[in-house]
C-alpha cells in the first residue's frame, strides 16, 4: 500500500480518490474546508490552503508520502510540481506546470512549435492593453495569465470596457501581475482530452462547444463525437499532438481548448490535467474505452507500464454530452423544479447535479463556477444521444419568477 497526497479535496477529485482506494492505496487529502461527501472518502485530512506549500510539505514528510496528485484543477498543478520537487516523487516538473498554466508561455511555445497563433500581447497596465486594442482595431479577449474556471475573462470591444474590466482580470493572475490580451476569434470552439505516455500522446475525446447567449466566454454544452462532418478532427488531433509531443511533459492527462477560424485551429489554452466537470473521470473513459486513472496513479508512483490508449473499435460510434442548465440572463427566484425523477431513471444519463433549491435566486453566469448545474449523457450512437437531449429539454424544467 502506497501513501498518496491529493489536493484540493473537492468533489472533482472524488473519482480519482475512489480509484486509488480500489488499488489499495492510502489517501491523504488537503483542502481549506472539509467538503461534505468528499473529506470522508479520504483516509486522512489536512485542513490547509493548498498554496501553503511549507505546511503541506511538513505534513507529507511526516507521513512519508509516496506520491502527490491532482486532476481537473489548473491552479493545483504548480503546487503539485513544487511538492514533487521537494519530496523527490514523480510529478510534472515546475517547468511543465508553468508551460501548461501560463497562457503567455503557451503562445510563445506555439510559435516555436510552428503552430498558428492569434495576435496577442502581454500587458501590465491598462494603457498597454488599450494601445493593443487600438493597434489591431478588432474585438479582443482579456485573460489572467494563469487562472481557472474562466475567472477574470472578458471580451472587450472598446476602451471604456478595457478600463472597466482590466483590474478585475489582473487580480486573478497569480505568477505575475500581467494579463494576456488577444484578438477575439469568433469561430467554433472545441475541447480535446488525452493522455501522455513516455512515447506517445493519445486523444481520448473531442467536443464541439456551445456557449451561453448572454456570455460567449462560458460554455453551455460540450458535444462529444469521434468525427464531425463540418470540422476535421484528424487535423485538430495533429495540431494538439504537436504541442504536447514537443513539450517536456513526461506523463499525465491533457485537456486543451481550440477555436476554428478560416480552416485553422488556434490554441486557446491547454492544461496538464483532465477536463473538469467529470470529463476526465466519466466522459473520456466512455468515449475511448479506457480509464487512464490507474495508469496516471502508477506513473505518479514511479512506474511506467506499457499502455495503448487508442480508441477501442466498439467505442468509435459513441457520443456524449456535458450540458449545463440555463436560466434567463435576468434570473429570478426558483419556484419549482420538474423532471428530477426522469433524470434519475434514464440509464444514459450517467451524472447530473443541481446547485440550487426552491426559493434560491439564480441568474446570469459570470464564470464557470457559477453555473447552476449540469447533466452528462452517454450513448452508443449520436442518434440515441440526441433523443435523450430532446427528452431532457421536454421533461426537465426550472420555473423561475
Amino acid at each position: 500500500m502506497s501513501k498518496i497526497l491529493v489536493l484540493p479535496g473537492t468533489i472533482w477529485q472524488k473519482p480519482l480518490i475512489q480509484k486509488m482506494q480500489q488499488l489499495q492505496h492510502e489517501v491523504f487529502l488537503v483542502n481549506p474546508v472539509k467538503n461534505p461527501g468528499v473529506y470522508e472518502s479520504g483516509d486522512h485530512f489536512l485542513t490547509s490552503d493548498i498554496f501553503d506549500i511549507d505546511r503541506i510539505e511538513a505534513f507529507a514528510r511526516g507521513n512519508r508520502m509516496d506520491a502527490v496528485m491532482s486532476d481537473e484543477c489548473d491552479i493545483a498543478m504548480p503546487v503539485v510540481a513544487e511538492l514533487g520537487r521537494r519530496l523527490n516523487v514523480p510529478t510534472l516538473s515546475c517547468e511543465v506546470a508553468a508551460l501548461f498554466t501560463n497562457k503567455a508561455m503557451m503562445r510563445e511555445f506555439c510559435k516555436k512549435s510552428g503552430m498558428k497563433t492569434v495576435e496577442y500581447r502581454v500587458c501590465k497596465s491598462v494603457d498597454e492593453a488599450v494601445r493593443f486594442l487600438n493597434d489591431i482595431d478588432k474585438p479582443v479577449i482579456i485573460k489572467p495569465l494563469d487562472s481557472n474556471a474562466s475567472h477574470g475573462v472578458f471580451r472587450v470591444d472598446s476602451e471604456r470596457e478595457m478600463q472597466e474590466y482590466f483590474e478585475e482580470c489582473l487580480s486573478y493572475s497569480r505568477s505575475e501581475k500581467a494579463i494576456i490580451v488577444e484578438r477575439y476569434i469568433f469561430g467554433t470552439e472545441f475541447t480535446i482530452d488525452g493522455v501522455k505516455t513516455p512515447d506517445h500522446h493519445y486523444t481520448l475525446a473531442i467536443s464541439e462547444k456551445k456557449h451561453y447567449q448572454y456570455n460567449s466566454n462560458i460554455a453551455k454544452e460540450l458535444f462529444f463525437t469521434h468525427t464531425n462532418p463540418k470540422y476535421d478532427y484528424i487535423k485538430l488531433t495533429a495540431v494538439n499532438d504537436l504541442f504536447v509531443m514537443n513539450s517536456p511533459l513526461e506523463f499525465g492527462l491533457t485537456h486543451a481548448e481550440y477555436k476554428y477560424e478560416d480552416g485553422e485551429f488556434y490554441l486557446i489554452e491547454i492544461g496538464a490535467r483532465g477536463g473538469g466537470n467529470r470529463i476526465s473521470s466519466l466522459i473520456a473513459p466512455f468515449m475511448s474505452g479506457h480509464d487512464p486513472y490507474e495508469y496516471l496513479i502508477n506513473c505518479s508512483l514511479g512506474e511506467h507500464p506499457n499502455a495503448d490508449f487508442r480508441i477501442r473499435e466498439d467505442c468509435k460510434r459513441r457520443a456524449a454530452v456535458l450540458r449545463f442548465f440555463d436560466t434567463s440572463a435576468d434570473g429570478g427566484e426558483v419556484k419549482d423544479i420538474f423532471g428530477l425523477d426522469y433524470m434519475e431513471k434514464e440509464k444514459d444519463i450517467l451524472d447530473f447535479s443541481i446547485r440550487f433549491s426552491k426559493g434560491d435566486r439564480i441568474g446570469a453566469v459570470k464564470n464557470d463556477s457559477e453555473r447552476i448545474g449540469y447533466y452528462i449523457a452517454c450513448s452508443e450512437n449520436e442518434e440515441r444521444l440526441r433523443q435523450i437531449m430532446k427528452q431532457v429539454e421536454e421533461r426537465f424544467r426550472i420555473v423561475v419568477e
